[in-house]
């Protein structure tokens, strides 16, 4: 379907192939999906000859700002009119300056977001985020807002242009949609049933991160695991697994989300078997009491996700196992949170993602009797939340002493300059804080730095070789610097970032986009 809204905005018409070139920003709420739907807007955006908002800009100072939203909380709707009302005024003084929605919010809400923010110039869904470009060009062409929603996915995503935030790690989409019937979540309305990638054609994306210095890549589904069954392969993800074991230089494969459900030990045989699949697993379980596992159609119960924990741990020992718990689902008692407590205790998740229930319109769920008052909810909630977090700290304190490489990233240690330190990802995805030893090399973003844990927190590690470990552990304090390819692509984007040249015979930067499947539309 695509619709054209009445409404005016106060964007006057503009021929963009003489105007200066225009800045982008994007704004992104929710999972995953939309973390990586975001780098194919900006890929996209630059592929038709935006430029994105030099550092430490302020995004209402770009000349498009784009919101990529989330509709799986209550409050999605709240935040993004909030931003759109602190728009409004900005918007009024700066004639040109567009705004576009994107995303599972404006899947559902349509036309309804330029009846609440008639300034608002582009709506598209997430169908067709490859449309944006094409859409702003004629909303100020035609001086009213453009809303395009499609019913079904016309072109995989992943053929699009591409901008990745990380020049080490990517994220590379097996699926989009889901066929589960969830009665909390409204992501299948959203975004459509499962529809797969040809195998070939998510190695070849690999391949091509790779090539482009990425040294980790996640694999990303509503349900990984039931990637496959479209094409009449169930094992198919067992099979991308091992061969994404076969990419030279790759060196981590992560993947999210599976579903117990479907979870198969075929799986969990090549997790342990192939060398660069990480020992992490995030396993949603949502609820430990079968009677609300019944209700929200979650077709598994509690025995069988703590059997897959099990062949998991029996398996890849190391395995740091994640999940997603809701709380005060409709009808819960007190005895069915009791065995969530219960089934929390007896998993050891390293971490748990916590939520209240809220209520989806169009969701089962939503007009389900028995909704749990909001102060029951919390109680609950703040006891679910105690007891994770001391499993956190007590598994976290069983890595105190040992020798892990931390791949180096951007951004994560927020007090790194006040600590002397930088921060990367663990193996099992575990946040370490490294303290650099005097007068050792700084690494890049991307490098490999091997480690000792010397202190544990429920949501990160520390490894400070000053301090080592004590002597009754036999510890001595290690430091190891690995410089990689993925180190040498954040050089690269660097270089290009200030407009200095990559030495003579290197690839293209690393910042530029990868294009995978369709022509750049450039002027």
């Amino acid at each position: 379907m695509t619709a054209t809204a009445d409404a005016p905005t106060t964007a006057p018409a503009t021929d963009h192939r003489t105007a200066p070139v225009r800045t982008y920003a994007v704004r992104t709420f929710g999972c995953q999906m939309n973390v990586h739907d975001s780098e194919r807007l900006s890929g996209s955006l630059e592929a038709a000859g935006y430029s994105p908002l030099a550092a430490g800009e302020r995004p209402e100072t770009a000349d498009v700002v784009v919101f990529n939203t989330c509709a799986v909380r209550e409050n999605a709707d709240n935040k993004l009119y909030g931003n759109l009302g602190q728009l409004a005024p900005v918007k009024a003084q700066r004639p040109g300056m567009q705004i576009a929605v994107g995303g599972c919010l404006a899947q559902k809400d349509r036309s309804t977001i330029v009846e609440r923010a008639p300034w608002v110039d582009v709506v598209f869904g997430t169908h067709n985020i490859g449309s944006l470009p094409a859409l702003l060009e004629r909303s100020a062409h035609n001086r009213r807002a453009e809303v395009e929603i499609l019913e079904s996915l016309e072109t995989f995503p992943s053929t699009l242009p591409t901008k990745r935030d990380s020049a080490a790690s990517g994220w590379v989409s097996i699926s989009v949609g889901c066929t589960n019937t969830c009665t909390f979540c409204i992501v299948p309305a959203l975004r459509g049933t499962e529809k797969d990638r040809r195998p070939g054609d998510v190695l070849a994306e690999v391949r091509a991160l790779v090539d482009d210095g990425a040294v980790e890549v996640t694999l990303l589904g509503q349900n990984v695991n039931t990637y496959g069954i479209e094409l009449g392969d169930r094992g198919a993800f067992a099979k991308l697994l091992r061969a994404c074991g076969q990419v030279d230089g790759l060196e981590r494969v992560r993947f999210t989300s599976p579903h117990p459900a479907s979870f198969t030990d075929d799986v969990i045989a090549a997790m342990a078997e192939t060398p660069n699949v990480m020992p992490q697993l995030h396993m949603p379980l949502q609820s430990g009491s079968d009677r609300v596992l019944r209700a929200m159609r979650r077709s598994y119960r509690s025995t069988r996700f703590l059997g897959i924990l099990e062949r998991v741990r029996a398996a890849i020992p190391d395995a740091a196992i994640s999940t997603d718990l809701i709380v005060g689902f409709p009808g819960e008692t007190e005895e069915d949170f009791q065995a969530t407590l219960d089934v929390v205790a007896a998993s050891r998740f390293a971490q748990a993602f916590t939520f209240q229930y809220s209520p989806r319109p169009g969701t089962p769920a939503a007009t389900m009797a028995d909704q749990v008052p909001k102060a029951v909810v919390q109680e609950r909630f703040e006891r679910l939340v105690a007891l994770q977090e001391q499993i956190s700290w007590d598994e976290g304190k069983t890595q105190v002493g040992r020798e892990v490489e931390v791949m180096v990233s951007v951004g994560e240690g927020r007090k790194d300059d006040a600590t002397s330190r930088i921060s990367g990802r663990a193996p099992d995805n575990r946040l370490v804080h490294v303290a650099l030893p005097e007068g050792a090399e700084v690494p890049r973003p991307g490098d490999m730095v091997t480690t000792r844990i010397t202190y544990a927190a429920p949501h990160h590690l520390v490894a400070d070789p000053a301090v080592g470990v004590g002597p009754e552990l036999g510890a001595p304090a290690v430091h190891r610097l690995r410089r990689t390819r993925a180190g040498d692509a954040w050089d690269r984007r660097q270089a290009a970032s200030c407009g200095v040249p990559a030495p003579a015979g290197e690839p293209r930067p690393a910042g530029a986009p990868v294009a995978l499947g369709l022509p750049g539309l450039r002027r």
